[in-house]
């Protein structure tokens, strides 16, 4: 499960809270932007930063020190990137929160690790080529409409091209010593051209029109995957997936719990939100230790017979199935299920 700084908030609303948080890797976006869209207090599409017409302003007016290593440039009004040539030494650099357009005059930074361009305007991933050394990218809420200008970063770590405009996953052939992705917020249809990303750990996809679950059977790596709040109405083409640990499936039109025969390791299960009727196939999932299986069609108690395996099972959600009118909800969970210690969004009291 992921883990940050909102795990221990648990008490209010936390059956909201959890599953819009699963929707989106935690890494991209500082602390304050999560929390804000974990207690909605954003929209899903708005972008959590400043006034965008704000005047930029004129870099000359920035004091830059050539000897820093980690350069935070957030929230500076900065235009147009320029005038960055004295910072020889800078290993991560954070333009977040600005006005940039397009990505320019960075080829002087050759030893950068990290790179931050998280909410500005960019529409096109360019000039990027001399950053050979880079590991971390993170371009999340801007205007970018296509996957491309990456090919020489064959270092790449962690990619977050969160909240943007791309159509179509593509352009990743080269990267392999990438570990995590993340393309949350588009507009992708297909899951494809993952062929060649064989280190992949993480993949995070919600919120997109994706229609199938398909073209991931050379991720043996993958642990996590989250394709939350599309169109999937399947549970298929996992079967190669032996190293998956968390799987997100939740706010899709799912009717029947199927194809996780291989994913014997999976410790989080979330199908939370989907049209499922009874609780099957998963009795082989004995590492299980978060199930999410609220807002479905559950109407059966003998079906929690599936989660008897799972000795290590800790949380279970099953709030708005036709099971919670029982007067007996909670107790009948705690006899079927003895290891369980949170039930809903309610730790249970010994």
């Amino acid at each position: 499960m992921f883990t940050g700084n909102m795990a221990s908030q648990s008490v209010v609303e936390p059956q909201e809270m959890e599953v819009d948080r699963r929707g989106e890797s935690e890494e991209s976006g500082d602390d304050e932007t999560r929390r804000k869209s974990i207690n909605g207090d954003m929209g899903p599409n708005q972008p959590p930063a400043a006034n965008k017409e704000e005047s930029p302003v004129d870099m000359d007016t920035i004091i830059l020190d050539p000897e820093e290593e980690d350069v935070d440039l957030v929230h500076c009004r900065i235009g147009k990137i320029e005038g960055l040539e004295v910072l020889q030494k800078a290993k991560t650099l954070s333009l977040r929160q600005n006005l940039i357009k397009k990505i320019e005059n960075l080829d002087s930074l050759s030893s950068l690790r990290e790179l931050d361009l998280y909410d500005n305007q960019i529409r096109k991933l360019e000039n990027l080529n001399k950053l050979t050394q880079l590991e971390q990218l993170d371009v999340s809420f801007n205007v970018l409409r296509k996957m491309e200008g990456l090919e020489q970063l064959t270092r790449l770590k962690k990619l977050f091209l969160l909240h943007n405009k791309i159509g179509t996953i593509a352009n990743l052939s080269h990267f392999p010593c990438l570990e995590m992705l993340e393309l949350g917020s588009n507009r992708i249809r297909v899951i494809e051209n993952l062929d060649t990303l064989t280190s992949l750990q993480s993949l995070f996809l919600g919120t997109n029109k994706i229609t199938k679950l398909q073209n991931m059977d050379s991720l043996h790596s993958l642990t996590v995957l989250s394709i939350q709040s599309n169109r999937i109405t399947k549970m298929e083409g996992l079967q190669n997936l032996v190293s998956l640990r968390e799987l997100y499936l939740s706010h899709n039109g799912i009717e029947v719990i199927e194809g996780l025969e291989n994913n014997k390791k999976l410790t989080t299960l979330d199908i939370a939100a989907n049209r499922v009727k009874k609780i099957e196939n998963i009795g082989h999932l004995t590492e299980l230790q978060e199930f999410w299986m609220n807002d479905n069609q559950i109407d059966n108690w003998s079906d929690l017979d599936e989660l008897k395996n799972a000795k290590s099972l800790e949380t279970v959600y099953l709030e708005r199935n036709p099971l919670q009118k029982d007067p007996q909800y909670r107790r009948k969970i705690m006899l079927a299920l003895p290891s369980v210690r949170q039930i809903d969004a309610t730790f249970i009291r010994f």
